[in-house]
């Protein structure tokens, strides 16, 4: 018996230091980057490429490269003070800023958008217009309801707030040093940075790069962009 538990123990050891350091699996919970997760994809998130690893006892071990405009990132959702606490994990993409009246700029610029064919979400039966956006080489896909607002209700009093301005036609933002600006692709049903603020450096988790299960639509397997 003792030596079939000393068999078994390099075994539990590998599996954990592979999830501890470079690879953890993640269940989406929300609807927030529909179109491209789905509520229920289980995706496998690659801790060594963002940040080489910040592990879960929130300690770096060594810089390889940052988040980078439209990578989908695994992160903590940041504490509001002074006693609202968001909690657990989420998933967004790294954005760019100002984020007015539905669309994204950068230095004055918008970035390059394409209207799509209108999307149809299976489970409630309604279409939302749909965006292709591209950010430098990346390209992804976006929803908007036409009859949401384009200004955001009801953000918090977040850490860095001053660094925000609020207006009818949305937000705009100058992210400080060492944190992130994160957004769903589901725009308007999305609570993300433009709600509870910047993401700092340490609560990024890792990347999202592979769905590997979705119980209910066994196509969705694979890698997404």
């Amino acid at each position: 018996m003792g030596g079939i538990r000393g068999q078994f123990f390099p075994v539990i050891l590998v599996v954990f230091m592979l999830r501890s350091f470079l690879v953890e699996p993640f269940k989406i919970p929300s609807g927030s980057m529909i179109p491209t997760l789905q509520v229920g994809d289980f995706i496998l998130v690659n801790k060594f490429t963002p940040m080489a690893s910040v592990c879960r006892w929130n300690w770096k071990l060594i810089d390889i490269n940052s988040p980078q405009r439209g990578d989908v990132m695994v992160f903590a959702i940041p504490r509001i003070p002074p006693s609202t606490t968001s909690s657990g994990s989420s998933v967004s993409p790294v954005t760019p800023l100002p984020y007015q009246n539905k669309r994204l700029t950068i230095n004055g610029q918008p970035v390059p958008t394409k209207r799509l064919e209108d999307y149809l979400h299976p489970e409630r039966l309604y279409y939302s217009r749909q965006f292709a956006e591209k950010l430098e080489d990346t390209e992804y896909r976006t929803l908007s309801d036409a009859e949401a607002p384009a200004y955001v209700p009801g953000p918090a009093q977040f850490p860095n707030r001053q660094d925000c301005s609020y207006n009818a036609l949305g937000v705009l933002c100058k992210v400080p040093a060492g944190h992130y600006f994160m957004m769903g692709d589901n725009r308007d049903n999305s609570r993300d940075s433009r709600f509870w603020g910047f993401v700092p450096e340490e609560n990024i988790v890792g990347k999202a790069f592979f769905i590997w299960l979705n119980f209910g639509d066994f196509k969705r397997i694979g890698s997404f962009k």
